[in-house]
């Protein structure tokens, strides 16, 4: 009960919610699906407008309180799903799909989701590893405690970029040998291997990391939320993508500029037969925080926002999941458990 006391009292703030208002404001007057809800921080500001109907999907449904206060303001504008991003085709919405005119992806963690014990996403939470965001099959404690040391290795190095992966996977495996893993645990263990150092970045952070990309299957939501979101939009409608790591922005920024541009379909073909252009980019750099909001919170300065409209209807992607199929490999160790 503390817990949740606590909770409610965290202040969020939506990341680059400035940028992201102007560049959709000029598409006001339909649907906006809002596929990370959260605090409700992106549809509250669409919202404010009263031609506009917001969609909002979410695979943590401990927003709950939020939610129901925006379907007692907003009524009939406000819809929500409890969903996750690979199911956006499953979304009833009973308008035309030809009044959606964008789809908005805040792939980053709330203040409040950090900061929720029972979440433990955070280096300081204690007790059973968890890092479930709903929807879940497996945990982390899952993960940890039962996962070879080769394929804890290979977690931590592909999802986390972790260069010690191997020194705390064996670590981890002579540990467990006499217990379970437990948060405080695992945060000792990577202090011990990577001894203490003084860096901005904590020790346990690409670890975290990785554990929470393949507990929420983060690489296979993104791919396939990104395609299928491509899919339900109508020609002329916008999708907007705030990214917060390294792996996930070289996803979008593949899926955005490699369907923004005519190529060749061989190069022993004539050049009039060539792949249509899918997406329209306008910014090819992604937009990162002001120096304002960064003052105002810190947390955000990793975020990059890219965008883009989608020209057609064609809907071949193999290329992309090809692309990233590697990552997709080592999302599939998880069924080993």
């Amino acid at each position: 009960m503390n817990a949740t006391i606590k909770l409610e009292n965290v202040k969020h703030f939506p990341v680059l919610l400035e940028e992201i208002t102007s560049i959709i404001s000029p598409l006001y007057g339909g649907t906006f699906i809002d596929c990370t809800f959260g605090q409700g921080g992106y549809s509250k500001k669409i919202l404010e407008n009263i031609n506009n109907k917001v969609f909002a999907i979410d695979r943590d449904n401990s927003s709950i309180k939020i939610i129901n206060q925006f379907k007692k303001k907003y009524q009939s504008r406000f819809q929500f799903k409890n969903i996750k991003f690979s199911e956006i085709l499953n979304l009833n919405i009973n308008q035309s799909t030809k009044d959606i005119k964008a789809i908005i992806f805040d792939l980053g963690y709330s203040t409040t989701q950090i900061k929720d014990p029972n979440k433990g996403l955070s280096f300081n939470s204690k007790g059973k590893l968890n890092m479930q965001m709903g929807l879940n099959n497996i945990s982390a404690h899952d993960l940890i405690n039962k996962l070879s040391e080769k394929e804890l290795t290979k977690i931590f190095k592909v999802f986390g970029e972790e260069n010690s992966s191997k020194f705390i996977s064996k670590r981890i495996i002579e540990f467990r040998k006499n217990k379970n893993i437990k948060t405080e645990d695992l945060v000792n263990i990577i202090d011990i291997v990577k001894k203490k150092k003084f860096f901005r970045i904590h020790n346990s952070t690409k670890v975290f990391q990785a554990l929470r990309i393949i507990v929420n299957n983060e690489i296979s939501e993104l791919i396939y939320g990104l395609i299928n979101s491509f899919k339900l939009l109508p020609v002329g409608g916008m999708l907007v993508i705030v990214t917060f790591h390294s792996i996930e922005d070289k996803i979008v920024k593949f899926f955005l500029k490699n369907y923004s541009e005519n190529k060749n379909l061989s190069r022993y073909l004539p050049s009039r037969i060539e792949k249509k252009k899918l997406i329209k980019l306008i910014d090819k750099k992604p937009i990162i925080p002001s120096k304002k909001e960064l003052k105002l919170n810190p947390a955000s300065r990793s975020a990059k926002l890219r965008y883009g409209i989608k020209l057609n209807n064609h809907s071949d992607f193999s290329e992309f999941e090809k692309k990233f199929g590697y990552l997709l490999e080592v999302e599939e160790l998880i069924k080993k458990i």
